[in-house]
């Protein structure tokens, strides 16, 4: 079946915002309300078409969607609009009681929602990144009372039928072409009114518990990375399924290796002797306890850096590990023994190098000055 598009629909350009997006459904909402046009079938689809458009121009997730696949991939996510007027006014009732000052007149069946979601963060270092770990944590979350299955009555207890709506949940009332309803004020829509509650959970039908589950850390994780615990959230209400639990990453600082992505960076101290004439050393790496071999060419200067090929953090994914970024940092010792003064003069020599002490040097260096 042809559908219109939804920017069309309500009238607003694609980089609209929410404001503009709520107003412009407010004005097609009351223009074609049923109760403002009995008995037609153009208004009532009008009707239907513009609570279909904004229930996917309102959701981030709904539009982003939309605008990248359009109607089809909406449907594919399982999305495929209201089948009534019932299911618009129990979606919108509490947008309807902002856009008009009251609800609308039909009575609105308490919808099952998801629980909401709950934030861990937790802290490993960055061996426990590389290698993975599992770690029990500890949290508080609501759950569901155990004496009264969620009720919030005492057990062996009834509700009662609310006296003030007598079990509607809605006090209704006429003005001009509406019927108006608003939120029972005794029950607060529930229709029924808890006379003997449950005494664990004073009629709440929730209590606070600790928690205490297994989290698995897949190796190569990172700052950020986010771990979802399906079901481990606080519990839905009417029926709705439970929220999740995202255990959120936090990596360490290490004292030797800095970490850029999946590759690591570290630095070593040379000397200018191991810099001129190259040398072979070991050093830490992540995985091999008895470290890696680096060959440190001849000639290599300060800051340069050396590659080791997949020696760094492992991917997520487990096909493939970063590499190891080595910076050399070359020492020049402060103070020279008599031999290694000799030896150091008797190389300058071979460079042409004239080493000069005090009053000459300074001498020395006029004469070029002036020359």
């Amino acid at each position: 079946m042809y559908k219109r598009d939804y920017y069309e629909v309500l009238g607003v350009s694609r980089d609209a915002g929410e404001e503009e997006i709520k107003r412009a459904y407010r004005k097609l909402a009351l223009k074609y309300h049923p109760d403002r046009n009995p008995g037609d079938k153009d208004a009532e689809e009008k009707f239907k078409e513009a609570a279909e458009a904004y229930e996917v121009l309102r959701d981030p997730e709904k539009r982003e969607i939309y605008d990248r696949f359009g109607h089809e991939g909406l449907e594919g996510r399982g999305f495929t609009g209201f089948t009534g007027f019932e299911d618009i006014f129990s979606s919108f009732g509490d947008i309807f009681e902002e856009f008009f000052g009251f609800s609308t007149g039909r009575r609105r069946r308490p919808r099952a929602r998801q629980g909401n979601s709950l934030r861990y963060d937790l802290q490993i270092s960055l061996e426990e990144a590389f290698y993975g770990k599992e770690q029990e944590i500890v949290f508080h979350k609501t759950a569901l009372c155990d004496s009264c299955n969620g009720s919030g009555l005492r057990p062996g207890s009834q509700p009662e039928i609310c006296p003030t709506c007598q079990g509607r949940g809605q006090i209704i009332r006429s003005q001009g072409f509406f019927q108006i309803s608003s939120t029972c004020p005794s029950c607060r829509g529930q229709g029924q009114i808890i006379r003997d509650p449950c005494p664990d959970c004073g009629g709440a039908g929730k209590v606070r518990v600790e928690r205490r589950i297994n989290v698995r850390i897949p190796p190569g994780v990172d700052t950020g990375s986010q771990l979802r615990l399906r079901g481990e959230g606080e519990p839905g209400e009417y029926g709705g399924p439970p929220g999740d639990l995202y255990v959120v990453i936090h990596v360490e600082e290490h004292p030797f290796f800095q970490r850029q992505g999946n590759d690591l960076v570290c630095e070593i101290p040379i000397s200018f002797v191991q810099a001129a004439l190259g040398d072979t050393v070991v050093i830490p790496t992540l995985g091999d306890e008895e470290g890696t071999e680096l060959h440190i060419p001849s000639g290599s200067q300060p800051e340069e850096i050396l590659r080791l090929p997949g020696k760094g953090m492992p991917t997520t994914h487990g096909h493939r590990r970063g590499d190891l970024y080595v910076k050399l940092q070359v020492k020049i010792p402060q103070k020279l023994n008599p031999r290694q003064r000799e030896l150091l003069e008797a190389f300058a020599e071979t460079e042409g190098i004239q080493i000069l002490q005090g009053k000459k040097k300074v001498k020395n260096f006029w004469k070029k000055m002036k020359r």
